[in-house]
C-alpha cells in the first residue's frame, strides 16, 4: 500500500504521505489525510526494531491526543496501525510557520510567537515533551490557529531538565532558520510561557539558559532512544 500513496516527505525515522480520506479510510469521508509510516532500521535487531516502531507509533498517536485535550490544536488522529506502523491523521491547511515568520510584520510576528509559547506552556504543564520543537514542526491557519505536529521525538516528562531542553531547541531553532528575527522571536515566545505556564515557569526558563550555557545539545538519535 506504501508505495501506492503519494510520498511528500521522507525522514530519518518516518515518512509522510498526503492522500484522500476515501482512498485510505472510507468512502464516507471528504478531504485529505496525512499517513505517516515509521520505517525499519536495517540496523536493528529485527524483533527489536519491530518492537521500537511499534511503542513509537502508538505514543506518538497518544501524544497528538493528549496534546489536543491540553489545549494545544494537534491533527485529529482518524487510525493507528500497529501492524503497519502507521498513523493516519488529519490533513492540516496552513503554512509552516518556518516559511512565514520572517515575511510577517513586527507585531504579526510577536503575536505568533506568543501563541507558539503559550501553547508550549500547555504541553509541558500537561507532562508533554514535544522533543522537536522547530518552526518546520508548527503550521498556521489562515484563522490564526497554531497547530502542532510531529511528535515523533516527544513523550511524558515533567521534569525541569527536559522541559527547559524543549525550549533551548526551539530557541535554536529559531536562531539557525530566522536568525535575523530570532531574539525577538523568542522573547514572544517566553512572553507567552511565562503568561500561560504561571508559577514555576522561570525555573524551567532558566533552565533553558544553564543548558544552553553548558552547550548541551541533544541529538535526535538519542532523544528518539529516550
Amino acid at each position: 500500500m506504501e508505495a501506492k500513496l503519494m510520498l511528500i516527505k521522507k525522514g530519518a525515522e518516518a515518512n509522510l504521505y498526503l492522500e484522500p480520506f476515501t482512498k485510505v479510510l472510507h468512502q464516507a469521508g471528504g478531504g485529505k489525510v496525512i499517513v505517516k509510516t515509521r520505517i525499519p532500521k536495517r540496523y536493528r535487531i529485527k524483533d527489536l526494531d519491530l518492537r521500537l516502531r511499534e511503542s513509537r507509533t502508538a505514543l506518538e498517536a497518544g501524544l497528538l491526543s493528549d496534546a489536543k485535550r491540553a489545549g494545544v490544536p494537534t491533527p485529529i488522529v482518524y487510525e493507528v496501525d500497529k501492524v503497519g506502523m502507521r498513523i493516519v491523521m488529519e490533513f492540516i491547511e496552513g503554512a509552516q510557520v518556518k516559511q512565514v515568520l520572517d515575511r510577517l510584520g513586527p507585531a504579526e510576528m510577536r503575536k505568533v510567537c506568543r501563541i507558539i509559547g503559550k501553547q508550549i506552556a500547555k504541553l509541558h504543564r500537561a507532562g508533554i515533551i514535544h522533543g522537536d520543537l522547530t518552526t518546520s514542526n508548527m503550521i498556521l491557519k489562515s484563522d490564526g490557529k497554531v497547530y502542532f505536529v510531529d511528535f515523533g521525538l516527544g513523550g511524558h516528562d515533567s521534569s525541569t531538565e527536559e522541559r527547559g531542553v524543549d525550549l533551548h531547541l526551539l530557541k535554536r531553532a529559531l536562531q539557525s532558520t530566522h536568525f535575523r528575527i530570532a531574539t525577538r522571536a523568542y522573547a514572544a515566545v517566553i512572553s507567552g510561557y511565562r503568561a500561560e505556564f504561571g508559577k514555576g515557569a522561570e525555573e524551567i526558563i532558566n533552565r533553558a539558559k544553564e543548558i544552553e550555557s553548558r552547550g548541551r545539545y541533544v541529538a535526535k538519535e538519542e532523544r528518539a532512544w529516550h
